[in-house]
């Protein structure tokens, strides 16, 4: 791959879909209950320092590591992806992937595709370089079922990149094999540079025992992104990674890798080859949290069906529910918001994401269930106070 010097403008600066002051008010604006969080339960750093963890934190050179990253890690991913070690590439967390990817592909000139709504990030590193990017919008109304006949339609000679989520945030809906096959499919004939990147943060935040299988080794024309950070619940160790099957495409994005970041935090990898260690154990306890707080939310939504409408969830600490236009005029969705920042509770505005606001991510993963159901008192409130 050639090397580019990236000075982005004042347009590139400031993505117009998405606003400045939005999803960063997460990390930068606590609130007492916050909805719009989408993660599992958190981890304790308590609960991976049992046995010979300790030892092996306290061995640990505090040195550069690998480009490619840890190689435990790496094989303990791979093992869950059904890829090779050497084909994990470890990043700063999921969304990290996603920039080294938009900046290893795409030129000013090219073009990508973006399904909204979306995780900020998956388009704000296209934004940034000035690529054209088209967003096909996925419907509520149609559950944001994949529209294969869309996608293509969007598609061009020019196209580098297709971006889709599995489950996806903010809606927590999943995409089925076929679908991605017959999207391939499609690919293959119209783009034939494109690579398509599927975001799999939410694959193992399933609700039951079956976990639906990885993309990573479909295709090489597949990238799949993941990290620690919502399944597993520890977005505080700041480890992701990418799978690529395309021995070219993984060497240009480890250089790349290389050439901003050199290498990750060995502290962090050390950590997060103990989270999936225990795997098992983290992602059961919280699959079971995430079942009980689904059935909560259920229960609140079938109950407050003439106020809000509802997109169950196929994967994922997250949903998506939205404002009954028959009762909420536009000055009532901002009624609506105000009320519940008066009452200490957020959710994810559809703003964030690329949707109307009367469209909100609710998060039912991140809160202890007393204050799960409490916050869903406040929710109910602020309906009735809009």
């Amino acid at each position: 791959m050639d090397v580019m010097t990236i000075s982005p403008g004042p347009e590139a600066a400031r993505p117009a879909r998405f606003p400045a002051a939005s999803m960063s008010d997460l990390v930068d604006r606590p609130v007492r209950y916050d909805l719009a969080e989408s993660t599992s339960p958190p981890l304790r750093l308590g609960e991976l320092l049992d046995g010979d963890a300790s030892a092996r934190l306290r061995a640990l050179e505090i040195g550069y590591g690998t480009s490619q990253g840890d190689a435990d890690l790496r094989a303990l991913i791979a093992a869950g992806a059904g890829v090779t070690p050497d084909e994990v590439l470890v990043t700063a967390g999921g969304s990290a992937g996603m920039f080294l990817l938009a900046f290893t592909l795409c030129r000013p000139e090219d073009h990508a595709v973006v399904l909204t709504p979306c995780f900020p990030p998956a388009r704000a590193a296209l934004d940034a370089i000035g690529c054209r990017v088209t967003p096909v919008a996925l419907s509520f109304d149609d559950g944001y079922r994949l529209d294969v006949d869309a996608v293509a339609a969007a598609l061009t000679p020019q196209t580098r990149l297709v971006s889709l989520a599995s489950p996806q945030n903010p809606s927590g809906v999943s995409f089925t094999d076929q679908e991605l096959a017959d999207l391939l499919d499609r690919m293959r004939g119209l783009t034939p540079r494109a690579v398509l990147l599927v975001d799999e943060t939410y694959r193992q935040a399933v609700y039951g025992a079956v976990t639906p299988r990885s993309a990573a080794a479909v295709s090489p024309r597949v990238v799949t992104c993941s990290s620690v950070s919502k399944a597993h619940g520890a977005p505080g160790i700041r480890i992701g990674w990418l799978t690529v099957t395309d021995p070219a495409l993984y060497e240009a994005l480890r250089s790349a890798k290389f050439h901003t970041l050199i290498t990750g935090s060995g502290v962090d990898e050390l950590l997060a080859a103990e989270v999936l260690r225990r795997e098992g154990r983290i992602l059961g306890e919280r699959r079971e949290a995430l079942a009980a707080a689904l059935d909560t939310l259920d229960r609140w939504a079938a109950e407050h069906a003439d106020a809000v409408e509802y997109v169950r969830p196929d994967g994922g600490a997250l949903c998506c529910l939205r404002l009954r236009a028959d009762r909420f005029d536009d000055q009532a969705v901002q009624r609506f918001h105000d009320a519940l920042a008066a009452r200490e509770t957020r959710v994810g505005r559809g703003g964030w994401f690329g949707e109307a606001d009367r469209v909100f991510r609710l998060g039912f993963g991140h809160l202890p269930a007393d204050d799960f159901r409490t916050a869903l008192d406040r929710l109910a409130e602020a309906l009735s106070a809009a």
